[in-house]
C-alpha cells in the first residue's frame, strides 16, 4: 500500500508541476528526413593470415581414392612384342624427400612377351605369359594455381621385386630387354595420372570457403544490447607453397570488412562465388584490424531520450519537460526531435551538425539552433522557449555517450582474437596491440566508427576431408 500511493503522489506532482500556468499547444511542420536507404559508409579492410597446414596423409587419401585398380595397359604385341596390363598392387605413399613429394606406387604386371627371331623368312617365335611385382617411384613438385594443389610429376625408379624372365632349354634368361622399353609409354601415363589425380581430387577451394562461410555467420555480442558482429570476406591472396616434413605449409592473407551493428540482426554478405585467389611472393606478418561499428539512430534516440528525463525546464511559471527525442539525418545535419509536455504541448524541431568529443567519448551537436518554422512558431506561442539560456541548457542534454559501445566493441575483438571457434575445426587467435579511433562518418541512418589496431590475427583451419 506505501508503493502504491507513492505512485499516487508521484503523479499528482508532476502533474502540478506541468500543470502550473496556463498550458498551450504548438504546432510545427515536421521537417522530412533524407530518402530510406540502406546504410551506405566508407569501409576499411582488415586483414588477417590464414596458415594452412595439409597433411600428406590426406592428400595420400585423396590419391588413393583418385587412382585405383588398372592403372596402365598396352594390348598392341606387334609394336614391341610386349602386351601389358599394370595394377595398383597395394596402397600408393606419399613421403617428403628434401622438400619434395616422394610418391610410392606398388605395382602389380602381367605381360605376353614374344621372343625369338625370324630366319629367312621362318618366324621362330615364342610367346610367355608372366606375372611379377614391382615398385615405382616418382619425385613431385608441389604448387598451387586456382585452389588447386598441383604437381609436376617425374619417375625416379622402376625396381621389381624379381627380374622378369623365362626358362628355355632349362636356362633362365631376363627379358627385361622386352619389357623395360614398353614401359617408356606407362612412364609418361603415370606420371600424368599421378598430376590429374592430384589436381582433380585436392582443391583447397571447398576446404577453406566453407570455412570462410562458418566464420562470416553475424554472431551475437551482447543481448543487451542487440550487438552483433561480422566478418565479410572479400578477398584473398595465397603465397608460395612449402613442404615440411609431413605437411604442406601455405599462408592466405585475408581481406576483409570487420563490423558491428547495433540493433536488428545483421545479414549475411559473404559472396562466395566472388572471391578470387591472388598469387603473391610474400605476405606481411602484421596485420591491420578495423571494426566498423554501427550504432543506428534509433539507438541515439534512446539514449537521449533517458538524458532529458525528470529534467525540468523552466522561465517564471512556465515549466516543460521532454518526454521524447527522435532523430534523423537531413542535409548533412541531424534533426533533433523534441516532444514537450507542460506549458507547452507539442513537438519542436532543431538541427545540428553531430561532433565526436574523444575526452568524453560523447556525440553532441555543434550550431544547435530551431529550424526556422519552430522557432517562428515559438516566438508566437512561447518567446520564454527560444531563449539563449533555455536552448544551452537543452544542449546540455542532446548528447549521447558511445563509451559502453566502444568498450563492448573492444570486448569484442578481444573475445574474437582469443582462440574463439566459430565451427569444428576452426580457430581463431591472434594479438592486437592498441585500439585506437579512427574515421567517424554520419550517414542517413546511423553513426559508424572506425576502431583499429595492429597485430597478428591467425585463423587456423584443421582437416582436409
Amino acid at each position: 500500500m506505501r508503493t502504491f500511493s507513492t505512485l499516487i503522489l508521484a503523479a499528482l506532482f508532476l502533474q502540478l508541476v506541468l500543470s502550473c500556468g496556463s498550458s498551450s499547444v504548438i504546432k510545427t511542420l515536421k521537417p522530412e528526413a533524407d530518402l530510406t536507404a540502406p546504410i551506405h559508409y566508407n569501409k576499411e579492410v582488415s586483414q588477417l593470415n590464414i596458415p594452412i597446414s595439409i597433411k600428406i596423409k590426406d592428400i595420400e587419401q585423396q590419391v588413393n581414392k583418385a587412382i585405383n585398380g588398372l592403372v596402365y595397359e598396352d594390348t598392341n604385341l606387334e609394336d614391341d612384342n610386349v602386351i601389358l596390363k599394370i595394377w595398383k598392387d597395394s596402397p600408393i605413399q606419399l613421403l617428403e624427400e628434401q622438400g619434395k613429394v616422394k610418391i610410392v606406387l606398388p605395382l602389380k604386371v602381367w605381360t605376353t612377351v614374344r621372343y625369338g627371331t625370324n630366319v629367312l623368312g621362318m618366324n621362330l617365335y615364342d610367346t610367355r605369359e608372366l606375372n611379377f611385382n614391382g615398385t615405382i617411384t616418382l619425385i613431385s613438385d608441389v604448387t598451387i594455381n586456382n585452389w588447386q594443389i598441383q604437381t609436376k610429376t617425374a619417375i625416379k625408379s622402376i625396381d621389381w621385386k624379381e627380374s622378369p624372365s623365362v626358362t628355355i632349354a632349362g636356362k633362365v634368361v631376363p627379358i627385361t630387354f622386352l619389357v623395360n622399353p614398353a614401359l617408356k609409354y606407362f612412364r609418361s601415363s603415370i606420371e600424368k595420372n599421378i598430376d590429374e589425380g592430384i589436381k582433380k581430387s585436392v582443391s583447397i577451394k571447398p576446404y577453406v570457403v566453407d570455412a570462410l562461410e562458418k566464420i562470416s555467420q553475424p554472431l551475437l555480442i551482447s543481448e543487451q544490447y542487440q550487438t552483433w558482429f561480422s566478418i565479410n570476406p572479400v578477398g584473398l591472396n595465397i603465397a608460395e607453397i612449402k613442404l615440411r616434413k609431413d605437411a604442406l605449409t601455405f599462408d592466405l592473407g585475408l581481406d576483409c570488412y570487420m563490423e558491428t551493428y547495433i540493433g536488428k540482426e545483421m545479414t549475411k554478405s559473404f559472396q562466395k562465388e566472388a572471391l578470387v585467389l591472388k598469387q603473391t611472393h610474400k605476405l606481411n606478418n602484421n596485420v591491420k584490424a578495423s571494426l566498423m561499428v554501427v550504432s543506428p539512430y534509433l539507438q541515439a534516440s534512446t539514449l537521449i531520450t533517458q538524458n532529458f528525463k525528470d529534467q525540468v525546464f523552466t522561465s517564471g511559471n512556465k515549466k516543460v519537460m521532454v518526454n521524447k527525442v527522435d532523430l534523423w539525418h537531413k542535409n548533412n545535419k541531424m534533426v533533433i526531435a523534441l516532444e514537450l509536455l507542460g506549458s507547452i504541448n507539442g513537438t519542436v524541431y532543431l538541427t545540428g551538425i553531430p561532433t565526436y568529443r574523444k575526452e568524453t567519448q560523447e556525440i553532441y551537436f555543434e550550431e544547435l539552433e530551431y529550424v526556422l518554422d519552430s522557432k517562428n512558431a515559438l516566438l508566437k506561442t512561447a518567446n520564454w522557449l527560444a531563449q539563449g539560456y533555455i536552448l544551452n541548457s537543452i544542449k546540455q542534454h542532446a548528447r549521447y555517450s558511445i563509451k559502453s559501445e566502444l568498450e563492448e566493441a573492444n570486448k569484442q575483438l578481444n573475445y574474437y582474437t582469443n582462440n574463439y571457434s566459430p565451427a569444428a575445426g576452426i580457430v581463431i587467435a591472434g594479438n592486437l596491440i592498441g585500439i585506437e579511433i579512427g574515421n567517424i562518418q554520419f550517414t542517413n541512418q546511423a553513426l559508424v566508427v572506425s576502431l583499429t589496431s595492429v597485430g597478428k590475427i591467425n585463423v587456423t583451419i584443421d582437416g582436409l576431408k
